[in-house]
């Protein structure tokens, strides 16, 4: 999702360079898509064409293996071994956006965010951490409200999101764990007024930025139905012309007949 990509792009900046504040430049000179954006776009690739999870990691992976990935991952996708390596981390989280924008239950949508996560991530809580980012996007773009939304994640998942964005920022630190970075998406969505809004808020707590504005821009723009031209636009132009091509076959894919295509 483009919402996600977008999240990414805008939140490489701050990665290793965090800011604490809503104020920033949305794009410039150093923005750049990571391993977020490649394997976001992987999940929407196995999806419409029919790819196993793993075949679409290593194959993305292969494309693009500068893009920032973790040692552990590196490893995995850049080797002939298919196992998962039991990680808690919030990758599982990051690339699963398109599951819960595809599928048209929230028992698929379940399904499916586990089998994409448990390729590689299949600790527990990399499980729980995809499963509860799916359930984000499929309850936000099938109409649920931001309270009945919140009240299914902390009541399934067991995460606190009382928490406010402003108490936060006061301790938050980078933090690679789904436990330790998904409520703290969620949250910034929770927050937000609209797309960018939610964008602003995931920077302005620290911690892992292009992962939180990743995941936070997937529920984002499934709740609010559109992201900004001129942000897509400027994400679309970060990409390789292959990306673009499959963001927008996905969309045709997820969208009924007639609906827009980003």
């Amino acid at each position: 999702m483009i919402g996600s990509i977008a999240g990414d792009i805008i939140g490489s900046v701050f990665e290793r360079k965090n800011i604490k504040s809503k104020e920033f430049q949305l794009f410039n000179h150093c923005s750049r898509f990571t391993d977020d954006t490649v394997l976001t776009i992987a999940t929407m690739d196995s999806i419409i064409n029919n790819k196993t999870f793993t075949k679409s990691y290593k194959e993305w992976f292969r494309k693009y293996p500068d893009a920032g990935f973790g040692g552990n991952f590196y490893r995995w996708a850049f080797s002939e071994d298919t196992k998962p390596y039991n990680s808690w981390g919030n990758g599982s989280a990051m690339r699963v956006s398109p599951v819960g924008y595809m599928y048209n239950s929230l028992e698929e949508v379940m399904l499916k965010a586990k089998e994409s996560a448990e390729v590689t991530h299949n600790h527990v809580e990399g499980i729980k951490g995809a499963q509860a980012v799916a359930a984000s996007v499929y309850l936000a773009k099938s109409g649920s409200d931001k309270e009945d939304i919140k009240k299914f994640i902390e009541n399934t998942f067991k995460y606190d999101l009382d928490e406010s964005l402003y108490s936060i920022r006061k301790w938050y630190a980078f933090d690679v764990s789904c436990e330790g970075s998904v409520p703290q998406a969620i949250r910034a969505f929770l927050e937000a007024k609209n797309y960018e809004d939610a964008i602003r808020n995931a920077i302005s707590i620290g911690g892992d930025s292009d992962t939180i504005a990743c995941i936070a821009g997937g529920i984002a723009e499934a709740y609010y139905k559109k992201v900004p031209q001129y942000i897509i636009s400027e994400a679309y132009g970060m990409l390789s012309e292959e990306m673009v091509n499959i963001v927008k076959k996905f969309y045709e894919s997820a969208i009924p007949e007639g609906g827009k295509v980003l």
